[in-house]
């Protein structure tokens, strides 16, 4: 990512530690430099059935399994933040089929009203009409990402990822990755992500928002999974997690999951 697009796309929303008061803003020629660049867009108006058949596409023809966890285990060691939820928006849409939205409604609606969406935890809608989609790229490369679940933000990161040439994989990065799973390993069966989020503090540089949603992205691709969707959340009014919420360690980590995505380079 153009480092000076970066700070553009991120100085539009973002200022002395905070959202920027007023809302975003940034000049013209700011943002003509970022989008040239391919940083910042223009609004987006597009519809679900549209997102659904360009997703399809780039599963078909240009986003592979290998792809997204090359770039989500090379960012342990650089801090690409940004190249982390790709696994998510992968896990999330890969079996996605083409559907129009509510082609079949969904009969209990968690997330959409659309049954393909709700049922891969997609929340989804009919119509997109000038949409800033940049608000969505800058909590993708400030934290790594945050309305993590939702189409149009799984539609911009797979086509961002797409975009990025091939990536290194470091020994350092392999190290990082097996002390993550270690310390799931290490965790009480009581522990909940806050404390699993603890235990990974010291594991790679990160702050607690980074490491909040590495978790959100290991839970919406299935790695953390609970086995008890009714348990109480804990956190600030049960509002700190939601793919994770009620995650504890007696769930452990999915092996078949974890195998499924990184059990190359964990031999």
């Amino acid at each position: 990512m153009d480092a000076k697009a970066k700070k553009i796309l991120h100085n539009t929303y973002w200022t002395g530690g905070r959202w920027k008061l007023g809302g975003p803003s940034c000049t013209d020629e700011d943002f003509e430099y970022a989008k040239s660049m391919g940083v910042m867009f223009d609004p987006v108006t597009t519809t679900h059935d549209e997102c659904v058949l360009k997703i399809r596409e780039l599963h078909e023809h240009k986003i592979t399994k290998e792809k997204v966890v090359r770039a989500f285990l090379h960012s342990l060691s650089t801090r690409k933040v940004y190249l982390r939820s790709a696994l998510s928006s992968f896990a999330l849409t890969y079996d996605l089929p083409v559907h129009k939205f509510e082609e079949q409604k969904a009969e209990e609606m968690n997330y959409s009203s659309c049954h393909d969406c709700n049922e891969r935890k997609l929340m989804s809608d009919e119509q997109y009409v000038n949409v800033d989609v940049n608000v969505l790229n800058f909590e993708r490369s400030k934290w790594g990402g945050v309305r993590l679940n939702r189409l149009l933000y799984c539609l911009l990161d797979l086509e961002l990822l797409s975009r990025e040439e091939a990536l290194d994989v470091t020994n350092e990065d392999i190290a990082i990755l097996k002390s993550m799973v270690q310390a799931i390993e290490d965790c009480s069966d009581k522990d909940a992500a806050r404390q699993l989020e603890k235990r990974w503090k010291d594991l790679f540089k990160a702050n607690q928002y980074e490491r909040d949603f590495v978790m959100e992205i290991w839970g919406y691709a299935g790695l953390l999974q609970s086995t008890d969707k009714y348990r109480n959340e804990r956190g600030r009014g049960g509002t700190d997690f939601m793919s994770v919420a009620t995650w504890r360690g007696e769930d452990g980590y999915s092996a078949e999951r974890l195998f499924d995505y990184f059990g190359p380079y964990l031999q």
